[in-house]
């Protein structure tokens, strides 16, 4: 994290959205959470491996891989491509908190999983965020057939079996990757089942009625318009997917979205569903909305009881046949 200077006034700061970063006129940049670096290695909870590594050379872009204990040539896993959340502009796939959360569901659900480390606003201002991820999957799935480089991919993922899933941010991602899946129909062999979206980060110009935390909304809004200045603003379909005419496109039939009574964002996730219903999507759309939590709950304390049932609940959509 970098420090301000004591010499720092208010008058000195472009913009500040607090809990994530306050970005200064000078250039200098203060995040505030998820820096932290967590190595990769063999997990002794879970039996978990994993490893770093770089799927875009030239453009310094990394993934963690997650490998499930016991895992055989013999019996191909699942595989789910994760991204993480932090508003766009914090968080990595290396933080504490995605390898603690990744390791966990890799050992319940037992699936191969890619964590994608996408680039980060204010210095890679979206849509580098989208674009980092679709060439991540791009990458992952050049490896059907035993094709590609990585070893773990050739030997244990099931191509047939491909999950989406992200949360806050990520979420946001992993629907614009399914969205461009729809779009660009990859190999046939490759079936991307479902995607999972948890407190997804999804805003609009319309008044959130259930919002009772004016500060927060405004924040949220924020990430945004500073994440995406060259976007048409809160209703763009990035953004606002119930505000995109082609919804219908989005290249699974499984979506489970998991919202907070307390979040902000709930709202939004109830009317992604009923946007994706009246789209002409051909699906199944679920919302799990926990009571009496805040965004991305689970998260922030995953061995409460809620956590440790949505962790099941996603264990059990990603082996659903």
């Amino acid at each position: 994290m970098v420090k301000a200077s004591p010499t720092n006034s208010n008058s000195d700061i472009l913009y500040d959205i607090y809990p994530f970063i306050r970005v200064y006129k000078n250039g200098r940049i203060q995040r505030f959470i998820g820096q932290d670096f967590a190595p990769a290695g063999l997990d002794p909870k879970t039996g978990v491996h994993s490893k770093d590594v770089k799927f875009a050379t030239k453009l310094n872009i990394s993934a963690r891989l997650y490998l499930p204990r016991n895992a055989s040539p013999a019996h191909k896993l699942p595989l789910l491509l994760y991204f993480h959340g932090g508003g766009f502009f914090t968080e990595s796939a290396f933080s504490p908190t995605y390898h603690r959360h990744l390791n966990s569901l890799v050992a319940r659900a037992r699936v191969i999983a890619i964590s994608v480390n996408y680039r980060l606003a204010p210095e890679h201002l979206l849509p580098i965020a989208y674009q980092d991820s679709w060439l991540a999957l791009k990458w992952s799935f050049s490896h059907l057939r035993g094709n590609g480089k990585e070893p773990w991919l050739r030997k244990y993922a099931d191509f047939g079996h491909v999950y989406l899933g992200g949360d806050s941010a990520g979420g946001n991602i992993a629907h614009q990757m399914a969205i461009r899946v729809g779009l660009e129909s990859p190999d046939p062999d490759i079936k991307v089942n479902g995607m999972f979206l948890n407190c997804p980060y999804f805003l609009g110009k319309k008044a959130n009625e259930s919002a009772d935390n004016g500060f927060a909304e405004t924040q949220m809004e924020k990430l945004w318009l500073y994440a995406y200045p060259n976007s048409s603003g809160l209703d763009d379909p990035m953004v606002n997917p119930v505000m995109d005419p082609g919804l219908k496109r989005v290249g699974c039939k499984r979506v489970l979205v998991y919202v907070a009574e307390k979040d902000v964002l709930r709202v939004r996730g109830w009317q992604y569903k009923e946007a994706l219903e009246r789209s002409g999507w051909v699906g199944e759309v679920k919302v799990v909305q926990v009571e009496g939590e805040n965004h991305v709950f689970n998260l922030i304390n995953p061995t409460s009881p809620k956590a440790l049932a949505m962790l099941r609940m996603i264990a059990g959509f990603l082996n659903r046949p």
